[in-house]
């Protein structure tokens, strides 16, 4: 193994193989967010969503994507120039994988790609003296990253350092652009008709550390999905009165389900109800 990766792992807490493999693609996701900003990526693109607020705010669950958005539209933006640095990097460190782009089926503002590779092989990369005679033989570790290449206008950015694998620098969102984008997620995003724990976890989480929303940039979020009309001026109430309506429609036994098996101490879901989630909001504050 990399002495670097073994660094790295010093971090996890490893009790179970369900551990082991997150903390192996937790790992991953930090190489593939160096090999982009030795690329050159960043100059156009932000880093956002639950991974930048796991690896760079401290959530405590896992999340298994890793979401873009460039600074300003382009529809000629090209995500696949960026592979073989990518690709270079990432097997500097040892992993054989393939990054391969995801056709569209669609016509979608998002451009996604996976990294694939093999996941016993990686596991004894990673874990040589464990025991991961559970993992299938043709098991795929798979990392999809995405870029928004149509983003809503507002957001506002800032740089962060990490100094492993190697010194790297990351333009992300800052915490009430971040945040923007996940009320937005409560609001509008329909997972196969339901919500997804996830994104209530994650809202639990801004709340708690009480951070204020990026107003403009929620409002041009809801309008570039349809979730509201332009009258809609997204004032403070605004927002809660939609928040509320939202609570009131969800099924928060299927979001616990959901989320459960992304943290540790699932004790925590027991709250969830209608009314806790209508009384948090009342501590909502977006940014002046």
């Amino acid at each position: 193994m990399s002495g670097i990766i073994e660094q790295m792992l010093k971090s996890h807490n490893t009790q179970t193989l369900y551990d082991k493999k997150n903390a192996m693609k937790e790992v991953m996701q930090e190489i593939v967010l160096c090999g982009l900003s030795r690329a050159g990526f960043f100059k156009k693109a932000a880093f956002y969503g639950g991974t930048a607020l796991r690896i760079f705010y401290g959530l405590d669950r896992f999340s298994e994507d890793l979401d873009f958005s460039l600074m300003d539209a382009n529809d000629n933006f090209d995500l696949s120039e960026y592979f073989p640095i990518l690709e270079k990097e990432v097997k500097s460190y040892g992993l054989k994988i393939k990054i391969t782009e995801k056709e569209k089926t669609k016509d979608t503002n998002i451009q996604s790609a996976f990294l694939k590779g093999n996941t016993k092989e990686h596991l004894l990369l990673f874990y040589s003296d464990n025991d991961i005679s559970g993992v299938a033989g043709n098991e795929t570790i798979k990392i999809k990253f995405e870029v928004d290449i149509n983003p809503p206008r507002f957001a506002t950015f800032e740089h962060k350092y990490r100094l492993l694998p190697a010194p790297y620098e990351v333009n992300l969102y800052d915490e009430p652009s971040l945040f923007a984008g996940k009320i937005h997620a409560v609001i509008c995003r329909a997972w196969q008709n339901r919500v997804k724990g996830r994104d209530l976890y994650d809202y639990v989480f801004y709340l708690a550390s009480s951070a204020e929303v990026n107003q403009k940039h929620l409002r041009e979020r809801l309008l570039q999905s349809g979730c509201i009309t332009d009258e809609i001026e997204c004032s403070l109430d605004e927002i809660k009165q939609m928040l509320c309506e939202r609570f009131d429609s969800i099924d928060f036994e299927q979001a616990k389900n959901d989320i459960a098996p992304f943290i540790r101490d699932t004790s925590v879901l027991n709250l969830w109800s209608t009314e806790f989630f209508k009384q948090i909001t009342e501590e909502l504050a977006v940014k002046e």
